[in-house]
């Protein structure tokens, strides 16, 4: 069987990707580092292999958000599109919504709900985890 292929790109199109394989992972993320980087209240993520992440089109600009994490974007339009730890370093993860296909990746939790903002409510029905939740189903 073939890998899913995933396209994606910033807002201005200048930063183009790929990603071969299927998500391991797809969360909102309400930590206070994603929703700076962000301006949004939570961010779309989806954590695919590494090793099938390319760049098909210019260089993103990075940014070392914490001890461990570099966050890749577009110097042109400002797109946040990666999310990389150093502690994962097989895993990289994608902006759902810088994915051509994002609707088809639905998120299937929320993470750091300690840290949501206290006007955001989340009704969606979705497990929800104070912290960091790995690939299983525990914190």
């Amino acid at each position: 069987m073939e890998e899913p292929v995933n396209e994606g790109a910033c807002f201005c199109e200048a930063v183009r990707f790929r990603v071969i394989g299927a998500p391991r992972s797809l969360a909102f993320c309400h930590c206070q580092s994603c929703r700076r980087a962000s301006g949004a209240p939570f961010v779309a993520w989806g954590s695919f292999p590494s090793a099938g992440f390319e760049i098909t089109h210019g260089a993103p600009a990075s940014f070392a958000s914490s001890p461990g994490v570099t966050r890749g974007f577009c110097a042109r339009c400002g797109t946040q599109l990666t999310y990389a730890h150093s502690e994962r370093a097989d895993e990289i993860d994608v902006t759902l919504v810088s994915l051509r296909n994002a609707a088809a990746y639905p998120p299937q939790r929320h993470v750091y709900t300690e840290h949501r903002l206290p006007w955001v409510e989340i009704g969606d029905g979705l497990p929800q985890y104070a912290r960091f939740m790995a690939n299983s189903d525990t914190e």
